[in-house]
């Protein structure tokens, strides 16, 4: 888990508001009044809006059949053009215009047309004719596409009304508005939100992540550390909590304490992924006196085939041989990573260590090689070329 990424955390977008806004019952049954639509879970019991009276009027009914029917054989571009036909029509109600865009947003965005659902979305808050679950279910889905979209000042503008007219304190949307100031880098503000929302008992352990993220990301390692531990040992069979842990210990530069944590998966066969045996050897690569660790992973991912043989593996196994005194063997990984380095600055490094064991040919040859990469310093290639 790198929290350096505001993309990093998983999305927190509730699935159930993206794809499940609640759509007025059947228009024929809302015109009559139906005790269904009557016996319908208020979801916004606290809202401060005064619901409309959700009927349709004489002049759309049929059609409004017609696109409920069409959207829900999931014939999409049939409901859109049926929506619009009615939010064209001279004579339909508000409530009409609003059932109309409410599906036309919801065939829009199964037909991954984010702008068009957007803007229909707008329609049905500015006709304002949905009882209060249409109204606001539609309100937090536009909240959303903004925040999906990257649009985050326009998502926490219609995400902050429509908590503030809902006074909703469910744990999801909570979470929702800490993801949202994630997402504008408003970690402080977000941490308090969060806090409420992992407190339920509904909480999830990606909620936690998020909040951990948020820590990190305002310098707050001690919470972060708490919380990752927390999570660890709320599941100790899960290996993503413990490498998490292990992130939030190297950030925190608690370097021994993430080494034991992932050594521990090493040690249970745990360790599968490229990136966790990176993760492993770069961890020991930042502590003093643990080159010998740093070769030992490296080249057991590599006789694993996990990890790759490129540039960083090579000139991270070069240089802790190097340090560890193993002089060969770390010639041997620098000449293996310096045709794919970027630049000549391997080459260079390659010349100096075999010219000071005396192996001056190869050395003005790797120097030469650096020259002809480019480097920074081009005389010190050049001296090691000239030299007699």
């Amino acid at each position: 888990m790198k929290f350096r990424s505001k993309h990093a955390v998983l999305s927190l977008f509730v699935a159930a508001a993206l794809g499940g806004v609640v759509l007025a019952e059947d228009a024929a049954a809302q015109s009559r009044g139906s005790k269904k639509s009557q016996g319908a879970e208020q979801l916004y019991p606290q809202a401060t809006r005064k619901e409309p009276a959700t009927t349709s009027s004489r002049k759309a009914g049929k059609n409004l059949q017609k696109m409920l029917d069409a959207f829900n054989e999931e014939d999409y571009a049939q409901a859109r053009s049926l929506a619009d036909q009615i939010l064209a029509t001279e004579g339909t109600n508000d409530y009409d215009r609003a059932l109309a865009a409410q599906v036309a947003a919801q065939a829009a965005y199964s037909e991954d047309d984010s702008a068009a659902a957007k803007a229909y979305l707008e329609q049905v808050l500015q006709y304002n004719g949905l009882d209060n679950n249409g109204h606001y279910q539609s309100m937090l889905m536009l909240a959303q596409l903004h925040l999906a979209d990257d649009e985050v000042d326009q998502g926490l503008a219609v995400l902050d009304r429509y908590l503030s007219e809902t006074q909703s304190s469910k744990p999801q949307d909570l979470v929702l508005k800490g993801q949202a100031l994630y997402q504008a880098e408003r970690y402080q503000e977000a941490i308090p939100v969060l806090k409420q929302a992992v407190e339920s008992p509904e909480a999830r352990d990606n909620w936690v992540q998020l909040l951990m993220a948020c820590y990190v990301e305002s310098g707050q390692h001690g919470e972060a550390i708490a919380l990752a531990e927390r999570l660890a040992a709320k599941n100790p069979g899960d290996k993503k909590a413990q490498t998490n842990l292990a992130t939030v210990y190297a950030q925190a530069e608690r370097m021994d304490k993430a080494a034991e944590v992932l050594e521990k998966l090493r040690a249970a066969g745990q360790l599968s992924e490229e990136r966790e045996y990176r993760q492993l050897y770069v961890t020991y690569a930042n502590m003093e006196g643990r080159e010998k660790d740093v070769i030992a992973v490296i080249n057991e991912g590599l006789q694993k085939g996990l990890l790759k043989p490129d540039y960083q593996t090579y000139l991270a196994l070069a240089q802790s041989y190097y340090y560890s005194e193993q002089i060969p063997q770390a010639i041997e990984n620098w000449q293996k990573a310096a045709p794919l380095s970027k630049d000549g600055e391997t080459y260079l490094n390659l010349a100096r260590v075999l010219y000071q064991e005396g192996r001056v040919p190869e050395a003005k040859q790797a120097a030469q090689q650096a020259l002809a990469k480019g480097v920074r310093k081009p005389e010190d290639a050049r001296k090691i070329i000239n030299l007699k």
